[in-house]
Formats: C-alpha cells, structure tokens, sequence
C-alpha cells in the first residue's frame, strides 16, 4: 500500500498554452480593428460627401446669377447633390450595420471565451477533488489493514504492558514508512487510548474518546470490511493540527468476521497534504485563481492562499448540478465539481472549487 498522495494516480489536467488563451484576444482585437477601419473610412465618405455637397450648393448659386446660361449647369449641381446624399446616407447604414456586426461578434467571442474558461475551471475543480479522493480511498485501505496487525490484534485482545509496548512500537514502525500520518492510536471498546505509535510526541494513552463521532461510528461497525471516514477537524490530543481521522474495527484474530475487541484510528495529516493538492492545481497566474476543498456544508478545509481553513463559509449556487460554473454579481467566476468518489470510497460530499477573480 503506498504512503504517497497518490498524486501520480491520475494525471493534472493540463495548464492550457499561451497559443490557446492568445486566440481568444487575438480575434477579439482583429475584431475590434476591423470595426475602427469601417468607422474610419465611413467618416472618410461623409467627409467626401459633405464637399460634394458644399460643391454643389456653391455651383447652384454661381449658376444662378448666369441666369439663363447657368441653367443647365443648375440641374448637374442638383444631380450631384442628390448623389452625395445618397453615399451619405449609404455611409450611415454601413458605419451601423458594420458596427453592430462587429459588437455582436466581439459579444460572442467574450461568451465563447467566458464558456471555454468556465468549463476548464470545473475540470480543475474535478481533478482536485478526484486527487483528494483516490488519496483518502489508500487511507481506508491502511486503517483495514493495519487493524488485522497480529500485534495490534493481541494488544486489544489483552492490553497487558508488554503487548503494549510491541504494539506501539509497530505503530510507530508504520508511521516510519507512512509519513502522510500525525499518529495512530488504538482503542478499547469503551473509548480508551491504549497505545499510539508516537508516544513520545503524544501523550495520549489513557485519554478517552468515547464522545468523539468517529469512534462512536467505528464502534457500529458489523465488520472488519468496514471503514469510517471522519471530516477534517482540529485534534487537541494532537496539537489541534488538522486531521482526517479513518477508523476501522479490531476484531478477534484479526477475521473479518471476528467479535470486535478494539478500534483503531489513524489520523491523516492534512493541513500539508491537502495544500500540495491545491497548490498544484495547473490554473494560470491571469485567472488570479483561489483554488478550494469544501466539505458538504461549504465549509473550506483545503485552500491554496491558505487563508479560512476551517473557519470560512462559502456561498455555492450549485441549483440542483453536481458541477457546473457561474460568475456572481461581482463578475467573479466561480466553478465547482463534487467528489466522484474512488473504488470503495464513495466521499463525504465535498466539492473542489475554483474562484477567479473578476
């Protein structure tokens, strides 16, 4: 079973190229030139006009005092007036017509480009959540297996002080080759601490954890199959680090099928774990990107500026989609995915996000 994150098990989406966010601008800036050329050259053709026009009225006053010799002359100055009124007014329709094509197109691609940035942020979203679960889904695979150790076995069968010694020795052997763990502790029935595997950095032998959810649920369990996943919480027995804490039942001889003798709980270290996670998220510095691990109820537990770990809410306007992007009043882009789950494990229904700024 590998004591690494599991960062290898599945690919990080890929950051998208120079060349793939340049296209985006450089239509948009074509675009843009395209309808100054027209605005230009529409303004160039009234300009034209107007002189037609000034020519025009000057002939028709020049002609009239020839009198009858300016007559003729008369009826081409009308006739070239009533031309440059008619490249006039076709200059108009162009210059509109041309400019609101232009702004449609220019619309179009902001959305096309807002679309394409959206589905990758819920992409990255989906990786994050997918990297956190296969690593949790390895934890639920220690803590099962390591409940069937024959020295954590007799340890709960018969806590006398030799049995302790070894167990907590193997504890530690464990934690030396693990080192995504804080400590593992093995429990009686009645929620007591009777040997961890750092004993020297926690002293938590005799502490009772009766109270907590985890081992409360972990007592409930019909089989050594079984597993409880805790959310991440604040430990005091351990410093108040960050902690996910997994639990699996000790049963007689280490069967499966054996009567329950004891607990074990292995507390994930999660603080630097879940930070390596989205910290490495492929966003790109122009998203100005907060990349997030929510639990199910929007609370962050994971956050790459580090800031409200356990302590900050979020607002998700998820209506009723397990994934999905959406910018709120402020124009700020927000997307989200919710954990798959991975083989056995099916999460805890938290959700990666992702929030770029506006």
């Amino acid at each position: 079973m590998s004591a690494a994150l599991g960062l290898k098990a599945k690919p990080i989406a890929p950051e998208p190229s120079d060349d793939d966010s340049d296209i985006s601008a450089l239509i948009n800036r074509l675009t843009a030139e395209v309808n100054q050329i027209a605005v230009d050259k529409t303004k160039a053709i009234q300009q034209i006009t107007n002189q037609m026009k000034m020519l025009a009225l000057n002939a028709l006053i020049e002609s009239s005092r020839a009198g009858a010799q300016g007559a003729g002359f008369a009826v081409v100055a009308q006739e070239v007036r009533g031309v440059g009124q008619q490249v006039e007014s076709i200059a108009r329709e162009l210059e509109t017509q041309l400019t609101k094509r232009t702004g449609d197109l220019v619309s179009s691609i902001d959305r096309m480009s807002q679309r394409s940035r959206g589905e990758r942020m819920v992409d990255l979203s989906l990786n994050a959540v997918e990297l956190i679960d296969r690593n949790l889904y390895e934890r639920t695979c220690d803590v099962r297996w390591w409940a069937t150790d024959s020295a954590v076995v007799d340890c709960a069968a018969s806590p006398a002080p030799a049995a302790v010694t070894f167990a907590s020795q193997r504890l530690g052997v464990i934690l030396g080759a693990y080192t995504v763990y804080l400590d593992l502790w093995l429990c009686d029935l009645d929620g007591n601490v009777i040997a961890n595997g750092r004993a020297d950095r926690f002293r938590v032998v005799g502490q009772n954890v009766a109270h907590t959810k985890w081992f409360r649920e972990a007592k409930s369990l019909r089989s050594g199959d079984g597993y409880v996943a805790g959310d991440v919480e604040n430990q005091q027995l351990l410093g108040n680090a960050q902690v996910a804490t997994y639990c699996a039942s000790v049963r007689a001889a280490g069967q499966a099928n054996g009567a329950p003798i004891g607990v074990l709980a292995i507390h994930f270290d999660w603080e630097p774990q879940a930070r390596a996670i989205v910290q490495g998220v492929r966003v790109g510095d122009s998203d100005k990107a907060r990349v997030l691990l929510v639990d199910s109820n929007f609370r962050v537990i994971a956050a790459s500026d580090g800031q409200g770990i356990l302590s900050e809410r979020i607002s998700l306007s998820l209506n009723g989609q397990r994934s999905g992007f959406y910018q709120d009043r402020s124009g700020t882009l927000v997307a989200f995915h919710a954990t798959p789950g991975y083989e056995t494990y099916r999460g805890l229904g938290w959700y990666g996000v992702i929030v770029c700024g506006a």
